[in-house]
């Protein structure tokens, strides 16, 4: 018969033929057996209906890795048309294209129960001092989670009793119904994806295998961590529902403002005023860092404010790494506004002496004025 031919067969194409060459040859085929061109030759409609079936499913690329592996059997029973327990034992399309593509696509392969699902992760956001992210620390946090129950060890059931497949799946966890042409595969409404129900539940835990407890935990926070820092903590999220494995817990680190310093990556950055004396003069002044250290900053004579010194490697650590960042000083010249009578004298005196010369910006902006507006 016409529908027992293999699909290449009846396209009359290769079976290595790219989609380009399937599609060309269809609609050759198709215009010579239509039956508008053929009335009332029914080899003709056989043929016609048989080559659109071929078309549908080789122009689909998962119908067509299900029939280049399985045949026409892919879509036989429990592929398109109906229950479970197809021909060579397959479940349905679905399963067939998990055999194929499950080992990258993280199906399950060949059926059977679904995989219990682990806890949930959970957050924990912790605020620290900016010494602390420079020094790192150890630290206690106590949390509200989902614990593993000790009665049941987890498994829900009553101590001497045991969980029992599902008699609406069948242990596989999920259930499929019909929808016009395809079939829907969603969560079993029985026992919610388990594949095992309970019937008698452990009475600290209802059958969930967990129970809500406070827990202590010791972190260790790193030095050189950052604003939005985050600490994984492997195992102590929520414990997950009938023994699955639990999820994990992640810190988020947030530092508090400083008053001194300001932070940018590795670097430090801080204002110091200094005296219009020490500007014009040149000397030094004493910053103590983070790393409770003191450090000399020098200060070159004539310094102008706005003007950055760096202090190489007395900045933050590097976050798993070796060495520091630097410390920037931004430099504030401090005109004086309490001055004593003899300070005035001085001042006065010394601005008897200038020539211009000794401010050559401030001498050269007037002098630019002018130029514009004349003398």
């Amino acid at each position: 018969m016409m529908a027992d031919l293999d699909y290449y067969e009846l396209l009359e194409v290769e079976r290595t033929a790219d989609d380009k060459t399937i599609k060309t040859s269809y609609r050759r085929l198709a215009m010579q057996c239509h039956p508008d061109k053929n009335p009332g030759c029914a080899d003709s409609e056989a043929k016609f209906k048989a080559i659109s079936e071929a078309y549908d499913c080789l122009k689909d690329p998962q119908k067509r890795a299900a029939y280049d592996r399985y045949g026409k059997a892919a879509f036989e029973q429990g592929g398109f048309g109906g229950g479970r327990g197809g021909p060579q034992g397959f479940e349905g399309f679905s399963d067939i294209f998990e055999n194929i593509f499950g080992e990258f696509m993280g199906g399950r392969g060949g059926g059977g129960r679904q995989s219990v699902r682990r806890g949930a992760d959970l957050r924990y956001d912790m605020e620290i001092t900016l010494e602390e992210a420079f020094a790192g620390k150890q630290a206690s946090i106590t949390v509200d989670v989902a614990v593993q129950c000790d009665t049941c060890h987890g498994a829900g059931a009553k101590p001497g009793t045991s969980a029992k497949t599902c008699g609406t799946c069948g242990g596989h966890g999920k259930v499929r119904s019909q929808q016009g042409f395809f079939m829907v595969e969603r969560a079993c409404p029985a026992c919610h994806g388990a594949g095992q129900v309970i019937s008698d539940p452990c009475v600290d835990c209802h059958g969930e295998g967990r129970v809500e407890r406070t827990k202590t935990l010791d972190v260790r926070i790193p030095a050189g961590v950052d604003e939005g820092t985050r600490i994984r903590l492997t195992g102590e999220g929520e414990a997950g529902a009938q023994g699955a494995p639990p999820g994990d817990l992640y810190i988020f680190l947030h530092i508090k403002a400083h008053e001194l310093f300001e932070r940018d990556g590795t670097t430090l950055f801080a204002r110091a005023p200094i005296s219009f004396t020490t500007a014009a003069l040149g000397g030094a002044i004493e910053v103590p860092g983070l790393d409770r250290k003191v450090h000399e900053i020098r200060i070159p004579s004539g310094i102008q404010s706005g003007k950055q010194i760096r202090q190489r490697g007395a900045g933050m650590p590097v976050l798993n790494g070796r060495g520091h960042g630097d410390l920037v000083i931004q430099i504030d010249v401090e005109t004086p506004t309490r001055l004593t009578a003899k300070q005035k004298e001085l001042l006065e005196q010394f601005r008897e002496t200038e020539t211009g010369e000794e401010c050559p910006q401030s001498s050269g902006f007037f002098s630019r004025l002018k130029g514009m507006f004349g003398d």
